[in-house]
């Protein structure tokens, strides 16, 4: 299971040190996209990724192709160096708006790749334990 949260560094290169913790439970060789409705990368094992791409298989012939398009034609297979480095396409930086500063996330099936900004502009406003705690009880968890 992929979980916790990592403060990382995109070098000029566009190089990430991916977290070890998640490089282990990812696997050698693993699969970066554009999140579809946000501004992050996805990242997930071949097997995650083969799963997603079964469940879009099945889809009907017009949804499959339209949400194919945007799956596939932006991914990137991505295997770390002896560091530990992936290098993010400048495509993929742009769309998630990465600056240098980054939070890498596990997200039980996959991970997700942030400008660090972002993700705390986002999350700053939703974390208050009253907030938790009605969701919490909103989704019966």
């Amino acid at each position: 299971m992929l979980i916790g949260g990592f403060r990382c560094v995109v070098d000029v290169k566009g190089r990430l040190n991916f977290p070890a913790k998640l490089r282990g439970d990812l696997g050698s060789t693993f699969i970066i996209t554009k999140a579809l409705g946000e501004r992050c990368i996805d990242v997930y094992s071949l097997e995650e990724w083969k799963k997603k791409s079964e469940k879009i298989s099945t889809l009907p012939m017009k949804k499959a192709r339209e949400l194919g398009r945007v799956f596939f034609a932006n991914a990137t297979e991505v295997e770390p160096d002896k560091q530990g480095r992936i290098v993010i396409p400048q495509e993929l930086r742009e769309y998630a708006q990465l600056d240098k500063e980054v939070r890498v996330v596990g997200v039980s099936d996959h991970c997700e790749i942030w400008d660090l900004a972002s993700w705390q502009t986002l999350y700053q406003e939703g974390d208050s334990p009253e907030e938790i705690s009605a969701l919490l009880e909103e989704l019966d968890l």
